[in-house]
């Protein structure tokens, strides 16, 4: 953007600004908006609930010394707990029938780090970003980084596309991607996936993770052999472009959009891939990527015992991969899934897990779901470091099932709120994340210079 930019239209623009960095930058200096979110209007609302927090968390702190447990120990523990949020879902989802936008949805990249931004401001948990190329594509990522930077926001594991056809070409993955039959075609989602790993190199980033819809809708439409072999050796592509300090994530899915059969489609075939890739190759765990009745924690385990857990996509589901908020469906189930976690983190066989929400809202503020779900996930996780693990594993080895089960119940039925919202508080961030947001106002200002593009299309943007 030229360097003699009008000062009353950036103060006060007629239409959206130019899609640069330097734009936005600018623009934000002046308006004071680098902070997506102002200090004192965190702290304001701090100041009504602030009480009210102390009385429930030395009521807390009272009740877990009867058990031996030292809540400022968990709250450090928290206060230091991390979980990236998705550039796409900060926008409104959709169905294969239809997609309701809301007011000041966001346009670009640019506006995507903005709007994670808020949340991180208000909530703490949720300093990095995880960008999905090419939807997240710009000419200078330098700029893009700097940008996310004077937001005091990183980038998390990149994620590629090749379930849509690519926009600079003739190919098209209709019929798969990896797995394509056609070299050619091949070829070109190799290609998108190498050019997934530069640009994370140039955000700094340190992991890919590939999910593909590659399969088939009807009985002998492809080798489920062939195809397995096509995507090994097409990753094997791509892992030899592998920074030394790079992992490379692979997500399975049992169906959708492929609804007969689906190349990656569990977490076996998952391992069987990241065993033959190499030491970087690791499993990831998306909680709506199963069929029903899945024990998922027990999925958990098996590839923490294979040293093959790489990260996870949070969300919730009632019958497929519905992609709803984090702990809204089946909460005890996310509390399991930590209990797994931390047990194994205590004694020391995970480490580095990449942990991302991965959410698709239909009829919410994606804003504020994901807020809630940053929330619903540190409150799990909260939840399993009460857990007294040496006492655990005598009741497991002694068979005492009823004594087992209620060591997690008693952690599972703690309100550890107080823990979480203090964390917030000394993090120096929101009590109350979603109220606070409330007030601002936000979307309704943003609608102000982000176009709406109205509804009746399908699919994420």
């Amino acid at each position: 953007m030229p360097l003699s930019i009008d000062l009353r239209a950036a103060i006060d623009p007629p239409g959206p600004l130019p899609i640069t960095a330097m734009s936005y930058i600018f623009s934000s200096y002046l308006l004071n908006l680098i902070k997506a979110v102002k200090k004192e209007i965190i702290n304001e609302h701090n100041r009504t609930t602030k009480s009210s927090l102390d009385f429930d968390f030395e009521y807390l702190e009272k009740k877990l010394k009867k058990s031996h447990i030292d809540i400022h120990e968990i709250l450090d523990q928290v206060k230091k707990f991390q979980v990236a949020v998705p550039t796409w879902g900060v926008g409104t989802g959709g169905t294969r029938f239809a997609r309701f936008p809301g007011i000041g949805e966001p346009q670009n990249i640019y506006d995507k780090i903005e709007d994670c931004a808020v949340i991180n401001d208000l909530i703490g948990f949720t300093n990095k970003v995880s960008p999905h190329f090419p939807w997240d594509n710009v000419d200078d990522f330098s700029e893009l980084k700097e940008f996310a930077d004077g937001y005091g926001i990183g980038f998390d594991v990149v994620n590629s596309n090749t379930f849509q056809d690519p926009a600079d070409g003739p190919e098209t993955f209709k019929y798969g991607s990896l797995t394509n039959s056609s070299s050619a075609i091949r070829d070109r989602a190799i290609e998108v996936n190498i050019q997934s790993i530069e640009s994370g190199k140039a955000l700094g980033s340190k992991g890919l993770t590939v999910w593909i819809g590659d399969g088939g809708n009807f009985p002998g439409q492809m080798s489920f052999s062939k195809s397995l072999e096509r995507y090994i050796d097409s990753m094997k592509k791509i892992y030899a472009t592998l920074p030394k300090d790079w992992t490379v994530l692979l997500e399975h899915k049992p169906y959708e959009p492929a609804f007969y059969s689906t190349v990656i489609s569990d977490w076996g075939t998952s391992y069987i891939c990241a065993k033959e890739l190499g030491d970087q190759a690791m499993c990831l765990v998306d909680l709506g990527h199963h069929l029903p009745n899945t024990n998922i924690e027990m999925v958990v385990s098996r590839l923490i015992d294979v040293n093959k857990l790489g990260g996870f996509h949070f969300n919730d589901s009632k019958f497929g991969d519905d992609d709803l908020d984090a702990g809204s469906i089946n909460p005890y189930e996310l509390f399991l899934i930590f209990n797994e976690l931390t047990a194994a983190s205590q004694n020391n066989k995970i480490k580095n897990l990449a942990y991302m929400i991965d959410q698709s809202h239909n009829v919410t503020d994606p804003i504020e779901s994901l807020i809630s779900s940053a929330n619903e996930i540190v409150n799990s996780y909260t939840k399993s470091l009460l857990i007294d693990y040496s006492l655990l594993e005598k009741s497991q080895d002694s068979n005492d099932a009823i004594q087992s089960m209620q060591i997690l119940k008693t952690a599972y039925n703690t309100d550890v709120n107080p823990i979480v919202a203090m964390a917030r508080f000394e993090n120096g961030n929101s009590i109350d994340p979603i109220n606070t947001y409330r007030t601002l106002d936000y979307k309704k200002n943003k609608s102000l210079t982000r176009k709406n593009e109205g509804g009746s299309s399908s699919g994420i943007v």
